[in-house]
């Protein structure tokens, strides 16, 4: 695998992150009283609307991570672990191109 396939597998990662924080917010927006839904209904609306919120912090933190990446990538700091400075594994970046972490580190 060389560097610029790497480079293409972090910036598609971004652009599907990007489109899952737009489909997030979308579904977390307020959910109007004057909406002509049941009171059960409601209430797993905002059910519904928790994990929604959660799952966006997730793939907002995700993205933050993905763009740290991007801005090391080329440098000597590229796929290096921020804890124990080891190589990160080729094959874990490409599964998870948002780790800083080696799998021992992250555990």
């Amino acid at each position: 695998m060389d560097s610029e396939d790497i480079k293409t597998k972090i910036l598609e990662e971004i652009a599907k992150t990007e489109k899952q924080i737009e489909d997030y917010e979308n579904l977390t927006k307020p959910i109007s009283p004057s909406d002509a839904i049941g009171r059960v209904s409601r209430m797993d609306a905002i059910n519904n609307k928790s994990v929604n919120e959660a799952s966006l912090r997730q793939a907002k933190l995700k993205l933050v991570n993905l763009n740290r990446v991007l801005d090391k990538f080329g440098t000597e700091d590229f796929g290096i672990c921020l804890k124990c400075k080891q190589p990160i594994p080729v094959g874990r970046i490409l599964i998870r191109p948002e780790s800083l972490l080696c799998v021992n580190c992250a555990r």
